[in-house]
């Protein structure tokens, strides 16, 4: 276990997590930016992909953000014909989220480079570390109250 009440200790912990984040999300914002989107965009993108069909209001939920803060990124997606804005069949009033096939063929372009980083970055460490790894982070989720669902 790691003495995180040394500061060399902590600073090497936030270190190494941020440089991971850093390359684990690197390709995607260029590939992202290419098309002038952001890593918001592409969270929205994970979760539709996630929960097909989510309504708005879950989708709140899993990003942890206000109506307002998902509006204009959603609308951007919705305005650029890769999301779609579906009325629910037993509810009009409601809208359920999903891709067009432009969207969903960037989604898994997007998804398909990190899972190639993710894969080798597993292959270099062996399953208890990627155990540990999924825990850690798992925890780290668990302990964030600012979005209400966890998936």
């Amino acid at each position: 276990m790691l003495d995180l009440k040394n500061v060399t200790t902590q600073q090497a912990a936030m270190e190494a997590f941020f440089f991971g984040y850093q390359a684990f999300t690197a390709k995607a914002d260029e590939m992202l930016a290419r098309r002038g989107l952001s890593r918001v965009h592409h969270r929205i993108l994970f979760f539709i992909a996630k929960y097909p069909g989510l309504s708005m209001k879950e989708l709140l939920a899993y990003l942890g953000v206000s109506k307002q803060a998902l509006n204009t990124p959603l609308r951007q997606l919705l305005e650029m014909g890769l999301v779609e804005s579906l009325a629910a069949e037993d509810d009009k009033r409601k809208r359920l989220l999903g891709f067009t096939a432009e969207g969903a063929k960037l989604e898994l372009a997007l998804r398909r480079e990190q899972a190639k980083l993710l894969q080798r970055a597993f292959g270099e460490v062996g399953e208890e570390a990627v155990q540990g790894w999924l825990e850690v982070n798992q925890a780290l989720g668990n302990s964030y109250q600012g979005g209400s669902a966890q998936g």
